[in-house]
């Protein structure tokens, strides 16, 4: 971690050819007067994993003090700004106004805001740290009360001579409180109000609890997590606390993430699109900078180079970055650089605009083409499962001529991606096609070692799929064509959509699960239905042949995030090819977008399978294209 970080830190310094100032963590501290052998079985022996810790970064200004500033700084801001924390919380407390409309929700506001204000009055007459902890004891404490515990214990002690503070730290550590007051920190760190939270950690090493505790460290991993909330105080009073700090892990990454910040304040494009390169190459992801580092280059898209813009998309996928603004605004700019679909499709992002434009060019100017950008195109197109809707067959016949000139030296392995690509759209060109199917073409591909005869016989199978469902008149398939041996059956459990189903169908007979059925092809649940559709059939009940033409068959596809477009429901290439061969062999499709399902409430998912199963106007399906979206 401290490699990744120092590594980004010099980055940084190279992209913006400014000197950075060395700061010292290393303070001699002397020994804590904490002895309490209770205390430290609950807060010392922490854990390694508590102690890494990632950085979180956002662009903002911060003032990061060096070693020599810290005796003044903190003397004065400390002072300045506990005092106002204090007074804030007290003064937040004002009664309201009666609102006669609403009299009985202001009484009840009233009285929890009076006990509120009851206890920051006893708080303010407390004169030692044991005092506050016997209010603690018998009060039921929030964030803001733990918070203001803290602080307000420091203020207390701070006054005191350093024989007085010995003995009241002493009593503090002893009174049964203060572990409790300490537990109810660390369990509410992370919901705390920012400002409440900084405090704490100010007002906790102030009062002595060791830093290797898991209370301070489980602090400063909360300060990174949350450093992109932070106003410039909250950062000024993080900055002055780290300077009294020794060196660990969790405080050089706090440190580093202000610095960082620092810098941030001066990002210029270039180094913006430097910065996802720089994270490309580390393979480390911080959403802050990556973010910030998007900002800038939204800005600035006019007039960047296509290949930088390109990098910048490369990087997303290495990072996994996902930045929706970001994508569009690229597509927006870029109107006819294939090399930008093939990033976006890496991404499994469908820049609808951008593909229908490119369409259009490839319609009107197909010799353009060349033979790798007529393989990058169908390939992009059919896997995004996308064909513009006002010229569709144009489009594809434009695809097909272009792909025609290059028969006579294109390879095979080309060959059959090509019309692979174009059986997914629902298209046989017919010239690539009748090369395809050529016995010696067939024996060489299927022949091949490895990794890639396991994928040609992926696509034959898919290609010969395509010519019985979707045109089978069209060609005579010669003898050796492949034929796919059955997968072994999927077993999915889905017990969300399972239990949906068990309550609207009312039985297990009324449905099956894992089903396998012709070219490979299997659903995660069949439910046989009238040819109305008015009701469910028993499993048992439709098993005669004749009453085939009397029952309707319906297929439920729960289908992953990856198999959709990012950021839409639209199914990708596979999918839908495998939805429109399911209604060629008489299903009605139902597609789950799984992981939306799972996040309804039951009473949601029944409706929603009710809807889709029952509805009139969605059955029967006739002439739905799929990549007009479900």
């Amino acid at each position: 971690m401290n490699n990744k970080v120092g590594y980004l830190i010099r980055t940084i310094r190279h992209f913006f050819r400014t000197a950075m100032r060395t700061y010292t963590l290393g303070i001699s501290r002397s020994k804590s007067t904490i002895q309490s052998v209770n205390l430290r079985r609950f807060l010392l022996n922490v854990p390694p994993w508590w102690l890494e810790s990632s950085l979180r970064l956002l662009s903002q200004r911060v003032p990061v003090y060096s070693k020599e500033d810290a005796t003044v700084r903190e003397q004065n801001a400390t002072k300045t700004l506990l005092d106002e924390h204090v007074q804030s919380s007290s003064s937040a407390l004002d009664p309201l106004e009666e609102d006669r409309s609403v009299v009985e929700e202001n009484l009840v506001v009233k009285s929890e805001r009076s006990q509120l204000q009851q206890f920051f009055d006893d708080l303010k007459k407390c004169v030692s740290p044991c005092d506050v902890l016997d209010l603690v004891s018998k009060s039921a404490i929030s964030e803001k009360h733990c918070s203001n515990c803290f602080t307000t214990m420091w203020m207390l002690i701070k006054k005191l001579s350093e024989d007085q503070k010995h003995y009241e730290k002493q009593l503090m550590v002893k009174h049964p409180a203060f572990m409790q007051l300490c537990q109810h920190l660390m369990q509410e760190s992370r919901s705390m109000w920012r400002d409440d939270l900084v405090y704490s950690l100010h007002a906790v090493l102030k009062l002595g609890v060791p830093q290797n505790t898991r209370l301070v460290q489980t602090l400063l991993r909360v300060c990174q997590e949350r450093l992109n909330e932070f106003d410039d105080q909250c950062l000024s009073v993080v900055a002055t606390t780290l300077v009294t700090m020794e060196k660990s892990r969790n405080v050089d990454a706090l440190q580093a993430g202000l610095q960082v910040l620092k810098e941030l304040d001066h990002l210029t494009p270039l180094n913006a699109q430097h910065m996802f390169s720089a994270l490309a190459a580390m393979n480390y992801c911080s959403m802050p900078i990556l973010d910030a580092s998007s900002k800038k280059i939204i800005e600035n898209i006019p007039g960047t180079p296509f290949w930088q813009l390109i990098r910048v998309l490369k990087s997303c996928s290495i990072l996994r970055y996902r930045n929706v603004v970001l994508y569009s605004a690229i597509a927006n700019y870029v109107t006819s650089i294939v090399l930008f679909l093939s990033a976006f499709e890496g991404l499994r992002f469908r820049p609808v605009e951008l593909m229908d434009i490119l369409a259009e060019k490839v319609t009107s100017h197909p010799e353009s083409l060349n033979l790798k950008d007529i393989l990058s195109v169908l390939r992009v197109y059919s896997l995004l499962n996308h064909v513009p809707k006002c010229q569709n067959q144009e489009f594809l016949e434009s695809l097909n001529g272009a792909l025609n000139k290059y028969l006579t030296r294109i390879s095979n392995v080309d060959l059959l991606k090509a019309v692979y690509s174009f059986c997914i759209l629902e298209y046989l060109p017919q010239p690539a096609l009748s090369q395809l199917l050529q016995e010696d073409n067939l024996n060489e591909l299927l022949k091949s070692d490895g990794l890639n005869k396991e994928q040609n016989e992926m696509m034959v199978h898919y290609v010969n799929t395509c010519l019985e469902l979707d045109s089978p008149l069209s060609f005579t398939k010669p003898a050796t064509m492949f034929i796919k041996k059955p997968s072994s059956p999927l077993v999915s459990d889905l017990p969300e959509v399972r239990e949906a189903l068990l309550k609207l169908l009312g039985d297990e007979r009324m449905f099956q699960q894992n089903i396998q059925l012709p070219h490979d092809y299997n659903i995660d649940f069949e439910i046989k239905m009238d040819a109305n559709r008015k009701k469910a059939l028993p499993v048992t009940e439709v098993d005669d042949p004749a009453d085939a033409p009397d029952v309707q068959r319906v297929a439920i596809l729960c289908s992953p995030l990856s198999a959709f477009c990012f950021g839409t429901r639209h199914p990708r290439g596979k999918l839908a090819m495998k939805m429109r061969h399911l209604k060629a062999l008489g299903y009605h499709v139902i597609l789950v977008h799984y992981q939306e399902f799972k996040k309804l409430k039951k009473e949601e998912a029944i409706e929603c399978l009710k809807g889709e199963i029952y509805s009139v106007d969605a059955f029967p399906v006739s002439d739905v294209n799929l990549q007009d979206n479900i």
